[in-house]
């Protein structure tokens, strides 16, 4: 499928129709925009002919499909996996400030004022990301596509709402149990003031609440706590003894999804027109009565309510990365108290991270690199292609952006 723009840029019917597209380029009534998806712009004035394009949302907090289609084709298909380390390196730049703080001995504390400057609304910037990039991909596709119909997948429920329906804003991040004293008190009730190891054979009679994973990871969520005795949870963190314990079930996705209802399905009423919403138990339906195979990208097809046309061969993977690493050094010292680079130097015989470059005709990412000049070559599933590829028997094809693609055949 080749993407057309016209001499302004708006969007036309795509097209399959290959030799034209090359007579057009050929004679330069035509120039290349974009490589992936391939797209084309006009030269000269042409006529602005349009169908009706329904675009289908599954949305989510780890994976996104999209799907546009007609009511006899599929014209885009693509599933994008979003970053999911924003929580980690805001907790570590953290650490780096209070850190530098705690070495400027005579620097006045900062009067903490940040929750009177927060606006209705306000969503933690891990949220925010996650739905700025749901609305990057929306208008990636407006951008080769003249859609006309927008729906988006929201949950079929809500697991805060159903216990309190007048719950909004920054109460999805605080959780049940909001209060710290509280969700102590919580969790030692829960366990029935148990030690959750030795099941009090120890006859201490000091409990302490453990978190099953760090407290930057898992926060303080009662599913991260459990009840130990002051003598077991001495030994776990001294490494005499291994906990056994699985953490509680999260509903984190799910409270995702509950302020994806009110912020990304807005946002987007408030950018296009005609957007509607639908549920996870229709698009359950419309897949498993027309048999198609599970996946994000044919979710996002059943969504369209399109499920006549004929579907797209191949679907566009695609995946956020972080573009650079800012911080100087690591934030562990090494052996002598040495402080090191935290990455490598940025480009290394004229390729760096995440270049996608043509390996043996595989097109292929870089993520990894020596300075050397060997490269750890990687499809963006993870599939490794060459964990040490020489630099001279690569072919770059794209310098790295955000957002990587790489077009993939089509399951289900």
């Amino acid at each position: 499928m080749v993407y057309v723009l016209d001499k302004s840029n708006k969007p036309l019917m795509p097209t399959n129709r290959h030799g034209k597209v090359k007579h057009l380029l050929r004679s330069g009534k035509a120039v290349v925009v974009s490589r992936e998806p391939f797209t084309i712009k006009l030269v000269y004035n042409s006529e602005s002919y349009t169908q009706e394009i329904t675009l289908g949302i599954d949305a989510g907090s780890k994976t996104v499909g999209l799907s546009a289609s007609t009511e006899k084709e599929e014209l885009y298909s693509s599933e994008t996996v979003l970053r999911t380390d924003i929580v980690k390196l805001l907790a570590e730049r953290l650490q780096y400030r209070k850190t530098r703080r705690n070495h400027l001995r005579y620097r006045k504390p900062r009067f903490d004022n940040r929750k009177a400057t927060k606006k209705p609304g306000w969503l933690a910037p891990s949220i925010r990301h996650k739905i700025d990039s749901h609305l990057k991909l929306v208008e990636n596709v407006h951008k080769i596509l003249p859609i006309t119909k927008v729906i988006v997948e929201v949950a079929a429920f809500d697991i805060q709402k159903i216990k309190n329906p007048n719950i909004s804003g920054t109460e999805y991040q605080q959780g049940d149990q909001f209060d710290s004293w509280n969700v102590r008190e919580y969790v030692l009730f829960r366990d029935k003031h148990t030690c959750q190891h030795c099941l009090g054979k120890s006859k201490d009679k000091v409990l302490n609440v453990h978190h099953l994973e760090s407290r930057k990871t898992g926060g303080n969520a009662p599913s991260d706590l459990v009840t130990l005795c002051k003598t077991c949870h001495s030994k776990v963190h001294t490494g005499k003894i291994v906990l056994n314990i699985k953490r509680g079930k999260s509903f984190r996705d799910a409270a995702f999804m509950g302020i994806m209802r009110w912020a990304f399905y807005n946002k987007l009423k408030e950018t296009y027109t005609n957007v509607s919403l639908t549920y996870g138990y229709i698009t359950k339906y419309v897949r498993i009565n027309n048999g198609i195979e599970k996946t994000h990208a044919a979710d996002a097809y059943c969504i369209a309510n399109n499920v006549e046309a004929k579907r797209q061969e191949h679907v566009y993977m695609q995946k956020f990365v972080r573009h650079s690493n800012r911080s100087l050094h690591k934030a562990n010292l090494i052996k002598g108290s040495r402080r090191i680079a935290s990455k490598a130097p940025t480009i290394v015989k004229g390729y760096r991270l995440f270049d996608k470059v043509l390996y043996k005709n595989q097109e292929c990412f870089i993520f990894g690199r020596r300075e050397r000049g060997f490269f750890d070559l990687r499809l963006l599933d993870g599939v490794k292609v060459n964990g040490a590829a020489s630099y001279k028997k690569l072919k770059l094809i794209n310098i790295p952006r955000t957002l990587l693609k790489e077009r993939k055949k089509q399951v289900g």
